[in-house]
């Protein structure tokens, strides 16, 4: 089982300006900073990003693993970003025997390099990148039900002093960042949050609770404007699996505009 684990879900912002000190990023910049501060620093990260699908699932086992910069029509400094940390092959293979066993065959990564769902709220976390990195995609199928699956199995990797984020964002309607804002979208985006909030944090709550009502996300206020496409939100799926039960804190922040969460368990 996962012990002295810290578990986060971030809302990760636009592409690669939270390292460029982006005006409308700053507060996800601050919460990741404080974030900095009072985790226990760990021996090893692993990053579930809304930006890895795969038909099978896979994770990343390079040694050094490279940068993979999956963004477009950004400046050139964008794609100049370094952040050399190492991987952990071991941790990978245990991850993978951890997850054939409870089911979900996975597959060793040895190419695809770590994509800015990963980098961008690492970099901001440990700068030095001193520690592992590793990433673990999630299925082609975006299916709530097993997203919620694969993190329960994960609940049962033996490892210790980890911190595993799940890399995504509670908005995610593109065409809604760059429209004018008004009192209808504000509305929804705002509805949205309130039943993440309601779901997974506050008062202690059964885990079968949580649970189905995650599966169930669809029938949330709002739940496809806010999530044309669920492959932001499914991070969050797993990392509610793997904690099975009420985050310990909440935060809700501002990115573009828009009203995004943040969660954070100590296992």
């Amino acid at each position: 089982m996962l012990r002295n684990t810290d578990l986060l879900f971030v809302s990760h912002g636009g592409g690669p300006r939270p390292l460029f000190e982006d005006p409308d990023h700053q507060q996800l910049i601050d919460t990741l900073h404080r974030y900095a501060n009072s985790l226990e620093r760990p021996d090893a990260i692993l990053v579930l990003s809304a930006h890895w699908e795969s038909e099978v699932l896979k994770v990343s086992a390079n040694q050094s693993p490279d940068l993979y910069f999956d963004y477009y029509n950004f400046p050139e400094e964008a794609y100049q970003i370094e952040y050399p940390c190492p991987g952990s092959p071991e941790l990978a293979a245990k991850i993978k025997a951890t997850l054939d066993a409870q089911g979900f065959p996975t597959e060793l990564e040895l190419d695809r390099g770590l994509d800015h769902g990963v980098f961008v709220p690492v970099k901001l976390l440990y700068p030095d990148a001193d520690i592992p990195v590793l990433q673990l995609s999630m299925h082609a199928s975006l299916d709530a039900k097993q997203h919620l699956a694969i993190g329960e199995a994960l609940r049962t990797l033996d490892a210790e002093r980890l911190l595993i984020i799940g890399s995504g964002f509670t908005f995610h309607n593109m065409k809604a960042f760059y429209a004018p804002a008004t009192a209808e979208v504000k509305q929804a985006n705002v509805g949205f949050e309130d039943w993440l909030e309601a779901t997974l944090s506050g008062p202690e709550k059964e885990y079968s609770e949580i649970r189905a009502a995650l599966v169930n996300w669809e029938q949330a206020p709002h739940a496809r404007f806010c999530q044309p496409r669920e492959d932001h939100l499914i991070p969050l799926h797993i990392c509610a699996g793997i904690a099975g039960r009420s985050a310990d804190t909440y935060r809700r922040i501002e990115v573009f505009h828009k009203e995004c969460s943040n969660f954070y368990w100590r296992l």
